[in-house]
Parts: structure tokens; C-alpha cells; sequence
């Protein structure tokens, strides 16, 4: 009979203070994983496939959403986790103030407070300007979006970030909706193109009420935040224009080709 070579695990056990009934069921645990664990390697899976889909730009929110049209029932916790675990995560852009304050501009109130959620259609727009760097130059974005259904509402873009591009932005806007005079805000920050009078002359006409938020504060204009992330991390990410033409087709291409016809699931979390 072979000598002994080391202490039997009931020893081990004991000396532990670990009940072999506890010992056990571990060890089963581990041959025979329960149904959530196999559940999590196979959602593991999914979230990596689409994770790889979006060039390793989707954070939780959206490959939550992204789960969710595929009909994969699964908590955002869950897929949080998930991603923590394997090592996954989003890209998000560095924010940049594009917009600066006119200090003798009379300011409109905050009407929103951060709360970027509307009851219908047409009431509450949200405004915002970004750059995009080409060999000529910027060329300066500037975008409205409806808080109730997350779209685009107009965009226009210009080699100059001043008053007649967001003036321009909101004739689109206005042409392209049914306004209800007095049950519109239309919330920006405190930008001088924004406090112009151009600007806040024709919202006066339309009857539609100025709002507006800080400068340079992503919180205060969290939805026009948002649209920049997505058209920088995936419409744009990567690519460098020469010409200005070549970056305003890029953004054709992607917000009315994409955005447009894409539902813009919620990513607020």
C-alpha cells in the first residue's frame, strides 16, 4: 500500500473549521456552474460581438440598447458588470467650450434645470455648437434636438461659429416643424451666438421661449452633449478631413443617413 504524501482533505477541513458538506458543494459549483453563471459566459459572448461591432466604442448604455432590439432581456447592471469583468469599455470625447459668453448680454432664465425630458413633440429643444478640425480649417456644427423623441431637428455647419449659423439652424428647425406659439423652449447656454439679437429676436417672433444653461457646463446641456459623443466616437472617430466639403459629407452621411433613422435610444445613465 503507497505511504501517505500529505494530509487528507477531511484534515484540511477541520483545521479550516469548513464543513465537507460546504467543501463539496463548492466543488460541484465549479464542475457543474449553475444557470446564471453559464447565462453571464453566454451574455459575455453577445456583449463582446457587439462591443467589436461598434470598433470598441460602446459603453454599457448602449450595448444595453443594443442587447435590448436584439430581444436579449438582460439589467443594464448586469451588462455593466459583464463589461467590468471582461475588461471592456466605451470611448468618450474630452469636452471643449465652443461657445463664449457676451458679458453685457442679457441672459435668458434656466427653464430646464437639467431635466431633458419633455411630455410631447416640440417642446423643448436643446442647441449646442461643436468643431470639427479639417487641413483648411474648422468647420463649426451647430445642431437642435428634440427632448421628447432624442432626434435631430436641423443641423447646419459654417466655416464661422457666429449668430447666422444657429439663426440658420433654427429657420431649418422651425420650417421642418409644426411650432405651437408659447409651448416651446429652446434651451442653449450663455454663448454669444446665442444671446444675439438676431437669435433671440426671431424666437420672439415664433413665440418660443428662450432657456439657457452655463458655458461650457456638459450637465446644463447634457442632450446636446450627448449628440456630440455620438457623432465624434462614431460618425467621425478616426478620420482627418482635408477639405471642409469632405467633413460636411461625412456628417450628412452620418446624422441623416444614421441618426435620423436610427432611434436614439436613451444612453443617460
Amino acid at each position: 500500500m503507497a505511504a501517505s504524501t500529505g494530509p487528507t482533505v477531511e484534515c484540511v477541513l477541520r483545521e479550516l473549521h469548513i464543513l465537507s458538506s460546504t467543501y463539496y458543494r463548492w466543488r460541484r459549483a465549479e464542475q457543474e456552474p449553475c444557470e446564471r453563471r453559464r447565462r453571464d459566459v453566454e451574455l459575455t459572448e453577445e456583449i463582446r460581438e457587439i462591443h467589436a461591432a461598434s470598433g470598441g466604442i460602446y459603453g454599457s448604455p448602449r450595448v444595453h440598447a443594443a442587447l435590448k432590439r436584439e430581444d436579449v432581456h438582460v439589467g443594464r447592471k448586469r451588462v455593466e458588470r459583464l463589461m467590468r469583468e471582461d475588461g471592456l469599455a466605451g470611448v468618450s470625447p474630452r469636452r471643449k467650450g465652443f461657445t463664449r459668453r457676451d458679458p453685457k448680454a442679457t441672459l435668458a432664465p434656466d427653464l430646464v434645470n437639467r431635466d431633458f425630458t419633455a411630455p410631447a413633440p416640440n417642446r423643448l429643444w436643446v442647441t449646442d455648437l461643436t468643431m470639427i478640425s479639417t487641413s483648411e480649417g474648422p468647420l463649426w456644427l451647430s445642431a437642435i434636438r428634440d427632448a421628447f423623441s432624442r432626434r435631430v431637428v436641423a443641423w447646419e455647419t459654417s466655416a464661422r461659429a457666429d449668430a447666422d449659423l444657429v439663426l440658420t439652424t433654427l429657420e431649418y428647425a422651425l420650417a421642418s416643424r409644426e411650432v405651437e406659439p408659447g409651448k416651446l423652449i429652446h434651451h442653449a447656454d450663455h454663448g454669444c451666438q446665442y444671446t444675439s439679437i438676431k437669435l433671440t429676436t426671431r424666437l420672439m417672433r415664433a413665440g418660443v421661449e428662450a432657456s439657457m444653461g452655463s458655458v461650457g457646463d456638459s450637465y446644463d446641456n447634457a442632450l446636446a452633449e450627448n449628440l456630440w459623443m455620438l457623432i465624434k466616437t462614431e460618425g467621425l472617430r478616426g478620420r482627418a478631413f482635408t477639405t471642409r466639403a469632405e467633413a460636411n459629407l461625412a456628417l450628412f452621411e452620418y446624422i441623416d443617413g444614421f441618426v435620423r433613422h436610427e432611434a436614439l435610444y436613451d444612453v443617460r445613465g
